[in-house]
């Protein structure tokens, strides 16, 4: 492969303002405003003119997908900043009713399969979460924080040592797309 593939320019949109410190990205859109650090990520990132410009640190194929696995988030944070993202979840019950409550930046699933005590699991950073009775909106302007919220959720109301074909209780992704809900 030649060099030349070793380094990718991404064009800004407008309305999004991109900041690097060191490895820090700082994005600030219509939307609000958010951080990525790229320090675990060997390649070097430079903003100017109105493009970021993304190279990697070596020559080999490896170097290459982590280069674009870069640019692929660096896209998906300025998508995410100018439209938004959201996720809706069903809550399904067979026989105990399932409530989901939000606490600050916990999420309490009460009276899981009859259990007394609330399961609870966290919000990644500045999702909203809105329970509308059989339904959980799940919205935000980072695509990585967004779904690992749904995961989490979806994740705690994991049936353990019964069959999941017949216990399909649970709290489920059914929708997902780009722009905020309201």
């Amino acid at each position: 492969m030649s060099t030349k593939q070793f380094q990718e320019t991404i064009d800004i949109p407008e309305g999004i303002n991109i900041t690097v410190d060191k490895h820090m990205l700082g994005f600030q859109g219509p939307l609000g405003k958010t951080f990525k650090s790229f320090r675990k990520i060997p390649i070097d990132v430079e903003v100017a003119d109105g493009k970021v410009t993304l190279k990697a640190l070596g020559k080999r194929k490896r170097d290459y997908s982590i280069l674009h696995t870069a640019r692929s988030l660096i896209r998906n944070i300025c998508e995410g900043l100018t439209e938004g993202y959201t996720i809706k979840m069903k809550v399904v019950y067979a026989h105990f009713p399932i409530t989901v409550k939000v606490d600050g930046k916990t999420i309490l699933i009460e009276n899981f399969q009859g259990e007394r005590a609330p399961r609870k699991t966290f919000i990644v950073g500045n999702t909203k979460v809105i329970p509308k009775g059989e339904d959980v909106v799940l919205t935000g302007e980072v695509w990585t924080d967004v779904t690992q919220t749904a995961a989490n959720i979806e994740l705690k109301t994991k049936v353990k040592n019964k069959d999941h074909r017949v216990f399909l209780d649970g709290i489920y992704i059914y929708e997902k797309k780009k722009g905020i809900e309201k």
